[in-house]
């Protein structure tokens, strides 16, 4: 089977570069397949072929030789007597610098937080070298996922849930979109087993039906943009994939039937203004949903991901997504970084280059890191910086500024330049007058209020969310010689729960939650209007057990519904 994959992953590579270095592939993996010759994996398959899988994703990914040959070599410093100056003598300093960051990455396991995170600063560091480090330790994490049924149960949900909580994001906030998809999918069932098999019986064949649905749709799409001279490179149908569908269900508190992405149509054409155009077609022969049209041409998401999404009432009345996109918009959507990576004449990117420019973020947060205090700073970082969703907010000029969900006008007027933000008193928002702490949402119009002379406030660390606001205050506070004591943010969360009333449903909602840690602050029934309702307000641990919560909390025997917002 090994001799199989190798010349696959050659068949690849040469069909991607025809001058491909098929002499060194072989090579690496002649090494690594003497290096490894008496090791098994769990599953009791011969060990070599881990790093020829994960060597194949990054062929199909087009990556580099060095890359390729990086991934087979991978694990030949961590688990054999080899060194990583063999490797160097073998296979020269690019290759051995690739595989010395993976083995560095590998040195931290994930036990306890602390732990945990100093992963993610070694990773982050790692990608701030050389992203293709880190490709490589993706591709190696997606293998450990489709094979780990093979390994004892704890061991599945830790790596399961280190898998959903930082490769998966990672993939994402890299525009990987395929692979995050996969790693989501891969996860969900061992972290949230009653949940995945639930979704699973309330899907049943909605996936079938949907796609038949819309192979149907093809022709006539087709045939209508013919009509009008657009003739599209591609449509076909994206499936939603399982673990996004059931946090889409979760975080909106929808019902399946009100999701309409579940598989949606994807249009390529030429160019940008094709796409505008077939919109305008769509439009024409269907009627749109009012507030469902996404422009990401204009403004792309922050992992760079561009397209146009338009739901309409399609053939039938039957409500159906369309994602427009050119070539190039679904290359990037489907393969993130890599697709700018493999469009560079150099192996590695110089700070002029397009994908320097999309690692911007990764170089920010190196550059943070002797300003954060912690490990929890560190990873509140992470998670408002990095992994967060994303909102756009305009200048009066109109100038876009990318901030988390939650930021403040304080974190918009650091974002705009730092001056600004160390002298802002207030700001108008949407022509209203609001304070410095006000949260701010997407399409919002954001003025800031300056003061000049204004003095650095302990107050303001609280106010900022963003790490370069935060990391400025620190700076300033410290010159004037004003002591800072970080404390972590409690995560509360407020939920009422329409519920039956019953004798004991309070305690057993009690329960549940203590079962999951949380601190209950309030709890409390009322009966107003016929509706019988319980009220509470709880500390968690993590903004990620929320939709567990609840839907361990709607299985209660009395509970109908249930609304929740974090506070």
């Amino acid at each position: 089977m090994s001799k199989a994959t190798i010349d696959k992953i050659l068949e690849i590579a040469k069909n991607n570069n025809p001058n491909s270095d098929s002499a060194l592939l072989e090579r690496a993996y002649k090494f690594a397949e003497t290096a490894h010759s008496e090791q098994v994996r769990s599953s009791g398959e011969p060990y070599i072929i881990h790093p020829l899988s994960a060597a194949q994703t990054l062929a199909q990914m087009k990556l580099d030789d060095a890359t390729i040959a990086a991934a087979i070599l991978h694990d030949v410093v961590d688990d054999t007597p080899f060194t990583a100056e063999d490797i160097q003598k073998e296979f020269g300093e690019e290759i051995a610098f690739l595989v010395d960051g993976v083995t560095k990455l590998g040195k931290i396991k994930y036990q306890g937080e602390e732990r945990h995170v100093e992963n993610l600063r070694k990773m982050f560091l790692a990608m701030a070298q050389d992203i293709r480090v880190v490709l490589i330790k993706l591709a190696d994490r997606l293998h450990n996922m489709e094979t780990l049924s093979s390994l004892p149960e704890r061991k599945q949900h830790r790596i399961a849930l280190e898998t959903l909580e930082v490769y998966a994001p990672l993939a994402s906030r890299l525009g990987m979109g395929e692979l995050k998809g996969r790693l989501d999918d891969l996860a969900f069932p061992y972290v949230y087993p009653e949940e995945y098999k639930t979704l699973k019986n309330k899907v049943g064949d909605l996936y079938e039906k949907r796609a038949e649905y819309l192979e149907k749709i093809k022709p006539l799409l087709f045939e209508i943009l013919a009509k009008e001279s657009i003739h599209p490179i591609a449509i076909h149908a994206r499936a939603k994939h399982y673990y996004s569908l059931w946090q889409k269900l979760h975080r909106s508190n929808l019902e399946i039937d009100k999701v309409y992405d579940i598989v949606a149509l994807r249009i390529i054409v030429q160019d940008i203004s094709t796409c505008y155009a077939a919109l305008g077609v769509i439009h024409k022969y269907w009627k749109p949903l009012p507030g469902r049209i996404k422009d990401y041409i204009a403004l792309p998401k922050p992992n760079g991901y561009r397209s146009i999404h338009t739901t309409v009432f399609c053939e039938d009345g039957i409500i159906t997504e369309f994602q427009i996109r050119t070539p190039e918009m679904h290359r990037e959507a489907e393969h993130g970084i890599v697709a700018h990576w493999v469009y560079e004449e150099e192996g590695k990117p110089d700070q002029g280059s397009l994908t320097s420019k999309k690692l911007r973020w990764v170089k920010q947060l190196s550059e943070w890191q002797h300003e954060i205090q912690g490990t929890d700073e560190f990873l509140d970082a992470l998670k408002i910086d990095f992994f967060k969703e994303r909102i756009f907010v305009f200048t009066p000029k109109g100038d876009v500024i990318e901030l988390p969900e939650g930021a403040t006008p304080l974190d918009f007027a650091f974002a705009i330049h730092s001056d600004i933000g160390m002298q802002a008193s207030g700001a108008r928002v949407n022509d209203k007058f609001v304070s410095l702490d006000t949260h701010l949402n997407n399409g919002d119009v954001v003025e800031v209020i300056t003061q000049k002379g204004k003095k650095p406030s302990k107050t303001l660390i609280d106010i900022a969310k963003t790490t370069a606001a935060r990391s400025h205050i620190r700076r300033s506070l410290r010159a004037e010689g004003i002591e800072i004591i970080t404390k972590k943010e409690p995560i509360r969360v407020e939920m009422t729960l329409g519920i039956e009333d019953r004798v004991g449903l309070l305690k057993d909602v009690a329960t549940l939650l203590a079962k999951f840690g949380a601190n209950i602050i309030k709890i409390e029934s009322s009966d107003v209007k016929n509706t019988a309702e319980i009220h509470l307000s709880a500390i968690i641990h993590s903004k990620n057990e929320l939709p567990r919560i609840l839907f361990r909390l709607k299985k209660i025997n009395g509970v109908v519904d249930i609304k929740s917002r974090f506070v």
